[in-house]
C-alpha cells in the first residue's frame, strides 16, 4: 500500500551527471518532507538534502553544496536529486525517505525506499 522508489542510479564517470527519483505510492507524497541519504561502503549513513512539504530545502552535506539540488513535483508524487559534477566519493548507495519535517536525522523519517546505486568512476 505504501511505498517509496528511487530510480535513476548508475554507472557515470567523475564530472557526470545524474537524476534520482523519488516515487511515492499509498500516499501523498506532498504532504511530507522528503529527504536523500546516502550510504557508502564502509561508512555511516548520511544526509545529504530535504525539501519541506512547502518546497522550501535544507542542505545536510558540505560536500554536496553548489553540485547537488532538490526539488519535487507534486502532480507527479515524486521528488528528485538532481546531481551534478560527480565524484568518486559520491558512489553509494542513495536513500529517498519521507518525514513530518527536514530535520536531517534519520529516526525523524517514517516512509523509505530500497536505494539506488549510483557509483561514480575515477
Amino acid at each position: 500500500q505504501v511505498q517509496v522508489v528511487e530510480s535513476g542510479g548508475g554507472l557515470v564517470r567523475s564530472g557526470g551527471s545524474l537524476r534520482l527519483s523519488c516515487a511515492a505510492s499509498g500516499f501523498t507524497l506532498g504532504y511530507y518532507a522528503i529527504g536523500w541519504f546516502r550510504q557508502a561502503p564502509g561508512k555511516e549513513r548520511e544526509g545529504v538534502l530535504c525539501i519541506s512539504s512547502s518546497g522550501g530545502s535544507t542542505n545536510y552535506a558540505d560536500s554536496v553544496k553548489g553540485r547537488f539540488t532538490i526539488s519535487r513535483n507534486n502532480a507527479k508524487n515524486t521528488v528528485y536529486l538532481q546531481m551534478n559534477s560527480l565524484k568518486p566519493e559520491d558512489t553509494a548507495v542513495y536513500y529517498c525517505a519521507a518525514s513530518g519535517y527536514c530535520s536531517g536525522y534519520a529516526y525523524e523519517f517514517r516512509y523509505w525506499g530500497q536505494g539506488t546505486q549510483v557509483t561514480v568512476s575515477a
